[in-house]
C-alpha cells in the first residue's frame, strides 16, 4: 500500500486492506473488527446520455460485487438513481447523486433531492448542492482527455474552489494515464481534502472495479464526510477498451430521444 490523499492509504484491486487501529475496535468483542463500508461515489445509468446500464442491473452487480454504498450520478438527471434506490436490497444503499456540467467544468453532487441545473458557475453549483444538505465533489479534475475537467486553463479557478469542496476524486478508474490521478491526489493533499476512488462506470463491466473503504456504517452526508478522512482507496479498473462503448451508447440513446440536458436559454 502507498500513501494516498490526505493521509489515506491506497491498495491495488484485491489487495489486503489495513487492519483498523485499536480505537476502531473499542466497544466490539475482543478480536472483532467494527464494520466498514465499501463505497463508489461515481457511477452512471441509462438515464445518462452516454450509458446503457439499466438501474436493476447496476443494483444487482453492485450488491454481488460487495459494495455497500453506490452513488448513481447521471449527467444532469436523478431519475436513474431514484429508480435504483427503490430496487436496492438490504446491505446496499443507493445515494442519489448527479454529475453536473457547470459553466466551469464537472461537479459531483451527492445526497440530492432534486436536480441541480447545468450551466451555473462552479461555485454556484456547489452552493446549490450544499443547499440540499448534500456533498460536493470534484471528478477527474486533471484528465486531459475531457474538456469538462476543471483544470488546464481554469486551474486558478480550481484552486479557489478547494475550500468549498467536500472531496476530490483522487482516483478515477476511467482516467487513462496515471498522471491525471496523481495530480488529483496531490491537489487533495495540498488542500487537506479527502480523496476517493471511483469507477465513473458507464458500463456494467465497470461496476465496483474500484471503491473507497471507510470505517463504520454510513447513513448520512455528515457521516460520510467524516469517514472519508480515514478512507482506504481500492484502485482497480476495467479494460480501457470499455470506453469504446461510450460513443455507441450515445448513438443508441440519441435514437431513443435521450440527449444531454443543456443549460436553459437565457432571456
Amino acid at each position: 500500500m502507498s500513501a494516498g490523499a490526505s493521509g489515506q492509504t491506497t491498495a491495488g484491486r484485491g489487495a489486503a486492506v489495513e487492519a483498523p487501529a485499536d480505537d476502531e475496535r473499542e466497544g466490539s468483542p475482543a478480536g472483532e473488527e467494527r464494520p466498514r463500508s465499501f463505497v463508489d461515489l461515481h457511477c452512471h445509468s441509462s438515464a445518462s446520455f452516454d450509458s446503457l446500464s439499466k438501474p436493476p442491473d447496476i443494483v444487482r452487480l453492485a450488491h454481488e460485487r460487495g459494495l455497500t454504498h453506490l452513488a448513481i450520478t447521471d449527467h444532469e438527471r436523478i431519475e436513474g438513481a431514484l429508480a435504483a434506490r427503490d430496487l436496492a436490497p438490504d446491505g446496499l444503499t443507493i445515494i442519489v447523486g448527479e454529475e453536473i456540467r457547470s459553466a466551469d467544468g464537472d461537479v459531483l453532487g451527492l445526497f440530492l433531492d432534486r436536480v441541480v441545473p447545468p450551466g451555473l458557475s462552479a461555485i454556484e453549483t456547489i452552493a446549490a448542492i450544499h443547499e440540499q444538505g448534500g456533498l460536493a465533489g470534484l471528478p477527474h479534475p486533471f484528465d486531459r482527455f475531457r474538456n469538462s475537467a476543471l483544470a488546464g486553463e481554469r486551474e486558478e479557478l480550481l484552486e479557489g474552489l478547494a475550500e468549498q469542496l467536500d472531496f476530490v476524486e483522487a482516483y478515477n478508474a476511467r482516467v487513462p494515464f496515471a498522471e491525471g490521478n496523481e495530480r488529483a491526489a496531490a491537489f487533495a493533499r495540498r488542500h487537506d481534502l479527502p480523496g476517493v476512488a471511483s469507477t465513473d462506470a458507464h458500463s456494467l463491466l465497470e461496476v465496483a472495479v474500484a471503491c473507497t473503504i471507510v470505517p463504520g456504517l454510513i447513513e448520512t452526508p455528515d457521516q460520510l464526510r467524516i469517514a472519508l478522512r480515514r478512507a482506504t482507496l481500492l484502485t482497480g479498473h476495467a479494460s480501457y477498451l470499455v470506453r469504446g462503448l461510450t460513443p455507441l451508447a450515445k448513438i443508441v440513446n440519441r435514437a431513443r430521444g435521450n440527449r444531454r440536458v443543456r443549460p436553459a436559454a437565457g432571456p
